[in-house]
């Protein structure tokens, strides 16, 4: 099962009008962008999340401010890295670049898009088994739907299958 389903055909109109659009005038027109169109979810064998432990993925953006290099989040096209930092990382060193959200939510309460205290109280109530000690960060404004399946779903699971996680939560923003 492909991640990105008739991805030959999306490609091709996103090349021949979002795409050519900005290349010829310089402005992101997402009343012209075709979202792709999955008819099947890929999905896995279930899991027992109180004997699990969990990985936490998002697409907030965020970094350390202190250590990290903030995400391209100006970038018409995108920025495809990511970021991983300490799941125990003080909210205070802990900042976020996309441009794409209204961050009047997060700056209030950064747990909206990063719940870590919520999911250390689901830890301490049994619900979760653990938590995997880093999170894995990405900026979701990704226009460019094979680039985000070639380029950062490989260093996303990389991550995930060597962190020995049974389990995944992805906070989009």
């Amino acid at each position: 099962m492909d991640i990105l389903e008739n991805r030959e055909a999306w490609y091709d109109h996103f090349r021949q009008n979002w795409l050519a659009h900005y290349e010829a005038t310089g402005e992101t027109n997402f009343k012209i962008y075709q979202h792709p169109k999955n008819e099947y979810a890929p999905s896995g064998k279930g899991v027992d999340l109180s004997k699990s432990k969990l990985i936490l993925i998002t697409s907030a953006g965020g970094y350390l401010k202190s250590s990290q290099i903030p995400f391209d989040a100006p970038n018409p096209l995108g920025d495809y890295s990511l970021r991983t930092f300490p799941f125990n990382t003080p909210f205070t060193e802990i900042d976020f670049a996309h441009d794409h959200y209204d961050h009047t939510a997060v700056n209030a309460d950064p747990q909206v898009l990063l719940p870590l205290r919520h999911l250390e109280d689901l830890v301490t109530e049994g619900v979760i088994g653990g938590l995997h000690h880093t999170v894995i960060s990405y900026s979701g404004y990704l226009p460019i739907s094979a680039r985000t399946v070639d380029e950062l779903f490989p260093q996303v699971l990389k991550l995930v299958n060597e962190s020995g996680a049974q389990a995944a939560l992805l906070v989009p923003s």
